[in-house]
């Protein structure tokens, strides 16, 4: 029996118990289980029991279970071909995507550039060509100059791509870029905890770097130098500013500028026009005393806003350690 034929078998033996167990379920577990079952027809009293006893001389047995990626990749290889096993691996790994140009598409564009300035033009040409053209332009633009000039020629001049030609750059991207990717792309974890801090209120943020001051004064001015606060949108450009304007509800902008620095909430004033600036004081005076956690609660969202711009290539962020520095 295959591992989901096992699955379903002892759920089905759990009966309305096995409510808790299929919750925590995944779509595509739910649906492979549910196929399973639907096909098993007549199960003997002894297999059922076989299968249960197995299960629980496992659990017995180890007393624990450890869910690695390792193990979870030898457990797979029991009852999936290799090819189905290496392609759920990847998925795991890798960053997320159904397809290889998916996955390419969420890679750091200096990342991709880095390797791809290895390659053949012409693989680099196919390989542009198959990614949205955002993202191709970001890498082409990291590539050196003269190799990049040399794929736009071949993309100009390319013809369409042979199945056999695609499938071995698919192959060749898998085994060699992604796999050595999810290897060595371990994420900082004071840039990940400057993230969770940038989500506290303004309280919650200073009441948890106080302490960690007190145990790791290093680790706490690196976490205060990674994060992006509101006050650092003073670093936008002009262009930046009315990007994130229009992107912005004006009742959220004018909470947020309550409590923003006089020099912050000029520099927004100022790269509005003249009628629309004047309603915005109006508004704002009109709020009159305005909670603190309902003005902090706006300036996170403008934070998440202007970072989802930038993701989006559309603003620059300065990062305060440096001016060529960039935060996406």
């Amino acid at each position: 029996m295959t591992g989901a034929e096992k699955s379903a078998v002892i759920l089905m033996a759990l009966g309305e118990n096995m409510g808790p167990v299929w919750n925590k379920l995944g779509e595509d577990e739910i649906r492979e289980i549910s196929h399973a079952m639907s096909g098993l027809g007549v199960v003997e009293a002894e297999l059922v029991e076989s299968l249960i006893s197995d299960f629980v001389s496992n659990m017995s047995g180890q007393g624990m279970l450890m869910g690695t990626y390792d193990q979870t990749q030898k457990l797979l290889l029991n009852f999936l071909p290799q090819e189905k096993v290496d392609s759920l691996m990847e998925e795991i790994r890798g960053p997320a995507g159904r397809t290889m140009w998916d996955k390419l598409g969420n890679v750091n564009e200096t990342v991709l550039a880095n390797y791809l300035k290895n390659e053949y033009p012409q693989t680099v040409a196919v390989v542009l060509s198959k990614i949205k053209s955002e993202h191709a332009s970001r890498v082409l633009a990291a590539l050196p100059e003269e190799f990049a000039i040399e794929c736009v020629q071949r993309m100009l001049r390319m013809e369409p791509v042979q199945r056999d030609i695609l499938d071995k750059i698919e192959n060749t991207l898998r085994s060699e870029f992604m796999s050595n990717l999810a290897r060595t792309s371990k994420r900082d974890s004071h840039e990940m905890m400057a993230e969770i801090f940038n989500s506290f209120d303004r309280q919650t943020e200073g009441r948890f770097l106080s302490n960690l001051e007190e145990r790791n004064r290093e680790s706490a001015d690196r976490i205060r130098a990674l994060m992006f606060v509101f006050e650092d949108l003073s670093k936008l450009d002009p262009g930046g500013i009315q990007t994130l304007l229009r992107s912005v509800d004006k009742d959220k902008l004018g909470l947020a500028l309550k409590g923003a620095s006089d020099s912050l909430r000029d520099m927004f004033l100022s790269n509005m026009s003249e009628r629309a600036a004047k309603l915005l004081k109006d508004d704002m005076q009109a709020m009159g005393p305005v909670r603190l956690k309902d003005v902090d609660q706006a300036q996170t969202e403008m934070v998440f806003i202007a970072k989802d711009l930038a993701a989006r290539g559309e603003i620059m962020l300065a990062e305060g350690g440096g001016d060529d520095e960039l935060v996406y």
